[in-house]
């Protein structure tokens, strides 16, 4: 009956247009319920989308973060790297200024004990240093090798307590010493009178006396002094010119008469049997 029926409204329709309106009007009710029908795949398909799309952007998020690290990391090695730049520039050029022959070493390690300042820095023996070479930084005296040994060498710095330089006031020629204080940023100049002619802001330099320190290398600048009535020495600070809780790399010094030694390969016995068989 069905298809009977079927067969009969598609003559129908085809022969009369009166259908049409008929078909119209279901349309009105019927398509709405055509999109409730759908509505769930399609909802699905949309959440699905949006679950891939949000597990991208995450991942591509996370990425992107990564990224960003790396390159930070990078920027901030290529900015140490710079200023590492910057102090060997500033070295060679106080090298130059100098006159005297140095060698750049570069710091390994600090001593902690407390009030010793001692610092190890990576050239020795085998490059010829030896105790008692002044060691400097781009600004001032830094100190002076305390011990050598073949790979490594230990520098005593001004501010430690066992160390004393002979120093002079640029201005007026004043001699005197000055010692450590056992503060990094601190030197003290004990052996002066009240009525010494010494004020702040005098610079203080190595006056060449003793044998370790050649005359001329900014050491300090005096930043108090107190004149003391009822003692016979006035209280004498300096703050030293060097920085010493900053160098990464120092300046061992020779003098103009001393060259540097070269390392050399120890002589074999071989040659030397030679030369008398020669004889």
């Amino acid at each position: 009956m069905a298809i009977l029926a079927s067969v009969a409204l598609l003559v129908t329709e085809h022969r009369n247009q009166q259908l049409e309106l008929l078909r119209t009007t279901l349309s009105v009710f019927i398509d709405p319920i055509k999109y409730l029908v759908n509505l769930p795949t399609v909802m699905i398909e949309r959440t699905n989308e949006s679950i891939s799309s949000y597990t991208t952007l995450k991942d591509e998020n996370k990425r992107l973060r990564e990224d960003q690290l790396i390159h930070q990391t990078q920027l901030l090695k290529l900015e140490a790297l710079e200023k590492e730049n910057i102090r060997l520039r500033a070295l060679l050029e106080n090298s130059f200024k100098l006159g005297e022959q140095v060698l750049i070493a570069e710091l390994l390690s600090v001593n902690m004990a407390p009030y010793e300042h001692i610092v190890v820095v990576n050239k020795g023996t085998r490059f010829g240093v030896h105790p008692q070479q002044p060691v400097l930084d781009a600004n001032g005296v830094v100190g002076q090798v305390f011990r050598a040994l073949p790979f490594s060498s230990e520098i005593m710095l001004i501010t430690d307590l066992n160390h004393a330089i002979p120093v002079q006031v640029n201005r007026n020629g004043l001699l005197t010493i000055a010692v450590g204080s056992g503060q990094l940023n601190k030197l003290n100049l004990p052996f002066l009178p009240g009525n010494a002619d010494i004020r702040p802001g005098d610079l203080l330099i190595t006056s060449g006396l003793g044998g370790t320190f050649p005359q001329g290398y900014p050491v300090a600048v005096v930043d108090e002094f107190t004149s003391q009535p009822n003692k016979p020495f006035a209280t004498i600070t300096a703050t030293p010119k060097a920085q010493l809780d900053r160098n990464r790399e120092l300046m061992i010094v020779w003098s103009k008469s001393t060259p540097v030694p070269l390392i050399t390969k120890p002589a074999t016995t071989e040659p030397e049997t030679k030369t008398h068989a020669d004889k």
